[in-house]
């Protein structure tokens, strides 16, 4: 990471993007409790609230969506490329979060183990180890990698990607927040 954007630079509309378990809903929550930026989590609007991730309707989802990009302050997290450009659009700054599968399936299995609500989660308390969730870290999220950075090469955004678990703490310090990473 060399000479990181200040937090500021990103403006009031921040999109952050990443593979599954890469720290995207952590980041939201630290830069909304820092820039009183409204947090969204498209995994709370894409499924249906208290429910083991059970999605709504695409054309509820949608809808959902577009009023949360249609607000003036926001920090969304998630990618959900159907409805990107739309989220783009609208965005004044961009954060790609790129962790290595490894680190992802730890922070995985150390989010189904913890006893700390999750960040951006359903509220249906603490979410199982499932075969089909790990499947979609190793074999989903790397291909989905490749799509994330060519959405990042191509956005004209303030914008800044983060490579590794080190550089996403060290941009943290720098921007002076603190982060609730589970243990």
């Amino acid at each position: 990471m060399n000479n990181p954007l200040a937090l500021d630079a990103l403006g009031p509309r921040i999109s952050i993007m990443g593979p599954s378990n890469s720290g995207k809903s952590t980041l939201a929550e630290a830069i909304s409790r820092k820039t009183a930026l409204p947090a969204v989590y498209l995994d709370q609007l894409h499924h249906v609230p208290g429910s083991q991730w059970q999605p709504r309707a695409t054309a509820e989802f949608l809808q959902l969506h577009t009023e949360a990009v249609r607000q003036e302050r926001w920090v969304i997290e998630g990618n959900y490329t159907r409805c990107i450009e739309e989220r783009l659009a609208r965005a004044t700054g961009l954060i790609l979060l790129d962790v290595s599968v490894p680190v992802a399936l730890l922070r995985y299995i150390r989010r189904c183990y913890s006893s700390a609500p999750r960040i951006g989660g359903l509220g249906s308390g603490r979410d199982p180890i499932t075969l089909a969730m790990l499947k979609y870290i190793i074999r989903t999220a790397p291909q989905n990698r490749k799509r994330h950075q060519q959405i990042f090469a191509q956005v004209s955004l303030p914008k800044i990607w983060l490579h590794s678990q080190s550089e996403i703490q060290a941009c943290s310090e720098s921007w002076g927040l603190a982060l609730n990473i589970p243990r």
